[in-house]
């Protein structure tokens, strides 16, 4: 089996671990399959686009999800660390609000799956990262929304040293009290 399936305290959050093959040359390793992902996984999503991240250290983007059209992410590092975060931002979900973080690195070769219905975020552990992540969708800036990455509510323990660097819209993102949230997946 090209993965190695462990849970997180959300039992939707799914941490993807390959299996490696190394020797003398170096190594070589699925980073993806469709059959592996559904062995592992249990589900056969249609993944429609890639999307390449490059971040300098103490770089922390998030939380971010599209309202509508919204993206399951299999996300995963090819260079440096990153934590990554998933919250669940389904008001009609017994997890609603609750999050898991995992620490992920093109050393270990982990990948989180963070499905539909839950904000995404990151923030650089290291000299710089560059992050890459399968999408269920497409991107659709008018349908994207985010929560304050440091919102009171959700009380989010980033591994921090000091004051993340923000874009602008990230900076302003509303709480999650006053943000637009999913009744359900796929229902804004």
């Amino acid at each position: 089996m090209p993965f190695r399936c462990m849970p997180t305290a959300l039992p939707e959050v799914l941490i993807l671990e390959p299996t490696v093959y190394e020797d003398a040359r170096g190594t070589f390793f699925e980073s993806y399959s469709d059959e592996g992902f559904a062995t592992a996984t249990g589900r056969v999503p249609r993944f429609v686009q890639d999307n390449h991240s490059v971040s300098a250290p103490h770089v922390l983007r998030g939380l971010h999800y599209q309202l509508v059209r919204p993206q399951g992410k299999l996300v995963r590092v090819v260079r440096g660390s990153i934590w990554d975060v998933a919250v669940d931002l389904r008001r009609d979900s017994p997890s609603f609000g609750r999050w898991v973080g995992v620490a992920l690195s093109a050393a270990d070769r982990r990948q989180l799956w963070v499905p539909e219905g839950f904000g995404h975020g990151f923030v650089v552990t290291s000299d710089g990262a560059e992050v890459l992540y399968k999408t269920t969708d497409y991107r659709h800036a008018e349908h994207e929304r985010r929560v304050r990455w440091d919102d009171p509510t959700l009380a989010i323990t980033w591994p921090l040293a000091g004051t993340p660097l923000l874009s602008a819209s990230d900076a302003a993102a509303p709480d999650l009290a006053e943000a637009e949230l999913f009744d359900r997946v796929g229902s804004p």
